[in-house]
């Protein structure tokens, strides 16, 4: 890489070390000084460098930090209430919102979009990978919840109103992540670095980010490979609506998992 490059990856990987101080733990204004150091240093290496065709890192790092601190605005706990589902709805729903309206119209660029369709036939990978999803989650999903106990991280879910909250709110949140971390913090770093250190750092949000939703213990040895997998997936597709459709079967699996644990004998699908 180029001093250019290796200056971004250092300003972004301070911005992005925010999320493990925010998410993992809860160091809030340790988050806060990673953040404010990171734009900082964007800026400095910027003043004599930028060209008026360049896009700007410390705009872009701007908006990953506005979506981050967003989201740390609310406890991240998983509940089922009314009010906690509008919380997650207002919080997560702005971490994408504002930075793609700050970006369009403040910024006045195209740097967060989302490419829903191609135009393209998936290829037969890409099917394969369809099926390779859900059996992977059906071996590894239910050992991993089970024997770990995290999923009591997640509310009891032992009535049909409860279930269906619970599937909402998965799915919701798996859309979700594909919309900010790939999206958005992937797109916007793509932008100033090379393929591997932006999906790195994508993938530290992304991972840091589940841990507080709950999944702890050993996650990360799952969170970690997925993320990054979900970044390289969309690099080669370029397609939302393809790495939506593996987080949701994904989630699928997570879903019949966490009514399993919670519901023994339920869903006799799995292996534990």
């Amino acid at each position: 890489m180029t001093v250019t490059a290796w200056r971004s990856v250092l300003a972004a990987a301070l911005v992005c070390a925010a999320a493990p101080a925010f998410f993992v733990l809860g160091w809030t204004w340790q988050g806060w000084v990673l953040l404010i150091t990171g734009i900082g240093t964007a800026a400095v290496a910027e003043r004599r460098r930028m060209l008026a065709s360049d896009p700007s890192l410390t705009r872009d790092l701007s908006l990953i930090a506005v979506g981050m601190v967003i989201v740390h605005a609310i406890s991240l706990e998983a509940k089922l209430d009314d009010l906690a589902m509008l919380r997650f709805t207002l919080a997560l729903g702005g971490a994408v919102l504002v930075p793609y309206l700050i970006s369009r119209f403040v910024y006045r660029d195209r740097a967060i979009s989302f490419p829903w369709r191609t135009g393209q036939r998936w290829a037969r990978w890409q099917w394969i990978w369809l099926f390779g999803v859900l059996a992977l989650g059906w071996l590894i999903l239910p050992f991993y919840f089970i024997t770990s106990g995290v999923y009591q991280n997640w509310p009891v879910v032992d009535t049909p109103d409860l279930i269906a909250r619970l599937f909402v709110g998965v799915g919701a949140v798996g859309i979700w992540d594909e919309l900010f971390f790939i999206c958005t913090v992937f797109a916007l770093l793509r932008r100033h670095m090379p393929v591997v250190p932006a999906n790195i750092l994508q993938a530290v949000v992304f991972v840091s980010f589940l841990w507080e939703l709950g999944y702890r213990e050993w996650g990360p040895l799952l969170t970690i490979p997925f993320a990054l997998l979900q970044g390289w997936i969309f690099l080669r597709t370029h397609s939302l609506a393809y790495v939506v459709t593996v987080h949701l079967l994904f989630d699928a699996v997570v879903f019949a998992v966490l009514v399993h644990a919670h519901n023994p004998g339920m869903l006799p699908l799995f292996l534990v």
